[in-house]
């Protein structure tokens, strides 16, 4: 996100030394490092810190770029009085300090409340005691290289074996090292001295290696204060640019059902005095109804029930009218052939088709087969091409589909076929636009489902074929300009 980007190169401009002023109080942060080489020696000398290797000075390879005359480079280890590993402890409820674990930093905060305790000895204490100002950073894993200051400390807490704790002395302000710890130039070196790929990690005398720009104590402080400035309002940026990504990212599918709602309450076309009255379309399919199931080529059903008041969600235009699903097609479910009786898969020939593969609009391809002999002896039933397709189980609930070719669908799939003066484009948008209604309708708990019956029985807002035609021909221009490109976000990653 920009927010991160511009983060990145504040942190880079402060220890570059562009985000503050030179001042001649300052002093030289050469002076500094001896005083706290003279600090560590002192240490050294009355046992409180053990004496190490010295470290390499600073070449210029090493070198990325040009600091300020009273800056210098040196290592993290040049700064630090001490740098070690944590204490190794069972964590418990019942322990006299508290154990800071890797698992308990989120976010660069830490819960107290919620961090386990463990038992220690008082020579541990002294060794693993944490102290506000100490920097601790994990050394180990997916969190590898982050880091932590610690303070304001209330009660007695030690740190545990996956961090490495760094302390300093009064010359150097813990925060100002926090800072170079988000710096690309920090980053870089971790993953550069980062040991293993199965488990990245880094040791104590890595991080005693990584190079730092240091300026002066005065100078660290003003940078903190700058830094905390900034990078509040860069804080605030992000929150902004993350809701407006949101927005963007939410946008097509809000902007689709917006589209699909105003097309099925006819606020998309115009209503036009030759379209006639969709009273007069519903009669005329209840008359093809009837005829159909004199010739018994459709079978009689339990009479759907007339539309009341009280269901109705939205007022419709005058030569509109409510009804139900079922009044405009015949719907019925599929099935599943006999796994066990191969006969029914063997030279398989007829489209069988699955939820799964409905895709929210035409289906041109099957991957699911049955015989001649399944549709013969089975339930299973051919659906004729420009038949609608709608799942009724699981996760699918709600996804349709047109077919292009005649094929049979096993039991979690209802098939409508429209009858004359319904177009199936028109339906196929009605039902997108219901599918949130439909998951809602979802009962059951590791199957959640609607059933045939609550499919029939749903309101559809009817308009005269031709106004149908319309809807459709605007949708289909309208639709494909709410998508927007993944990579087209405000604020780009």
């Amino acid at each position: 996100m920009f927010a991160d980007r511009l983060k990145k190169s504040l942190l880079q401009a402060a220890i570059q030394g562009k985000l503050t002023d030179r001042l001649p109080t300052d002093g030289d942060a050469r002076d500094l490092l001896k005083k706290i080489r003279a600090e560590k020696a002192k240490l050294i000398a009355a046992k409180k810190i053990k004496p190490e290797k010295p470290l390499p000075p600073v070449t210029e390879d090493e070198i990325p770029f040009d600091l300020p005359a009273n800056w210098c480079w040196c290592r993290l280890g040049d700064i630090a009085l001490k740098i070690h590993y944590g204490f190794t402890a069972s964590a418990n409820s019942t322990g006299n300090v508290k154990l800071l674990r890797i698992t308990d930093i989120q976010d660069d905060k830490v819960n107290w409340r919620k961090v386990p305790r463990c038992e220690v000895t008082e020579s541990q204490k002294k060794e693993y005691l944490l102290r506000d100002g100490n920097i601790v950073i994990a050394r180990t894993g997916g969190t590898v290289g982050k880091t932590f200051v610690v303070e304001n400390l209330s009660e007695d807490a030690v740190f545990a074996s996956y961090l490495i704790r760094l302390v300093f002395d009064e010359n150097i302000s813990s925060l100002y090292v926090k800072l170079f710890s988000g710096s690309p130039l920090y980053w870089k070196q971790i993953v550069d001295k980062s040991q293993g790929t199965g488990q990245p990690n880094v040791n104590g005398k890595s991080l005693s290696n990584l190079i730092i720009p240091l300026p002066p104590l005065a100078e660290q402080l003003r940078i903190v204060e700058r830094l905390d400035e900034l990078l509040s309002e860069v804080d605030e940026l992000a929150k902004d640019e993350r809701e407006l990504n949101l927005h963007v990212k939410n946008f097509p599918r809000r902007m689709k059902n917006s589209l699909l709602q105003a097309a099925i309450q006819g606020q998309l076309t115009e209503q036009l005095p030759s379209d006639g009255d969709a009273r007069d379309l519903l009669k005329k399919i209840r008359d093809e109804k009837a005829k159909l199931i004199a010739a018994k080529k459709i079978k009689p059903e339990k009479p759907l029930p007339p539309v009341t008041d009280d269901e109705i969600p939205f007022d419709l235009p005058a030569n509109w009218c409510w009804c139900r699903l079922g009044d405009i097609g015949t719907w019925g479910a599929g099935a599943t052939p006999l796994k066990g009786n191969p006969a029914f898969y063997e030279n398989a020939t007829i489209p069988w088709l699955v939820t799964g593969d409905l895709n929210d609009g035409l289906i041109t391809n099957v991957p699911g087969k049955i015989s001649a002999l399944a549709l013969e002896k089975t339930s299973v039933k051919l659906n004729p091409v420009n038949s609608v397709l709608v799942a009724m189980y699981g996760a699918t609930i709600g996804k349709i589909g047109l077919l292009t070719f005649p094929a049979t669908t096993n039991q979690a799939c209802c098939a409508c076929q429209t009858f004359t003066g319904i177009k199936p484009w028109y339906l196929m948008y009605f039902l997108k636009f219901q599918r949130r209604e439909f998951i809602k309708q979802g009962v059951g708990g590791a199957q959640p489902n609607i059933s045939k019956e609550k499919i029939v029985n749903t309101l559809f807002p009817l308009p005269p074929l031709a106004e149908q035609l319309r809807i459709v021909e605007r949708l289909d221009e309208l639709l494909p300009l709410c998508e927007i490109e993944k990579s087209s976000e405000i604020f780009p990653t």
